[in-house]
């Protein structure tokens, strides 16, 4: 298990079994029970927390991995490994992380006012 790889897991209903993306930290897998992963899904919103993926990423067809479904599961609802991310797809996915946890601003979203004084 490696950071970036995709898996298919059996995640509970609605989710059902589904493609996700392993996003913990390196050194998680080896020590931890459960794993961060980011879901895949067919429906593309076009957003930036979302990576388009498809049969080049090893998929059966077009879908996103959106970083605002992210959530810890045990590696023992990973089922098998479909395959890894390139290191295009990879940044892409930790942009999307920043920005679906708020730690950056999309590029077309205004920087927030400063607060303004009381008096």
């Amino acid at each position: 298990m490696t950071r970036g790889e995709i898996w298919w897991a059996k995640l509970p209903l609605p989710a059902g079994r589904r493609p996700v993306v392993l996003v913990s930290r390196e050194s998680s897998y080896a020590i931890r029970a459960a794993i961060t992963v980011v879901e895949v899904s067919t429906v593309i919103r076009g957003i930036p927390s979302e990576v388009r993926l498809g049969k080049r990423d090893g998929l059966p067809r077009s879908c996103a991995a959106n970083a605002d479904n992210l959530v810890t599961i045990p590696k023992t609802w990973l089922d098998s490994c479909v395959a890894t991310l390139t290191p295009d797809k990879l940044a892409a996915l930790d942009a999307a992380l920043s920005f679906a946890l708020g730690l950056r601003r999309s590029p077309a979203e205004p920087a927030p006012s400063p607060p303004r004084a009381r008096g």
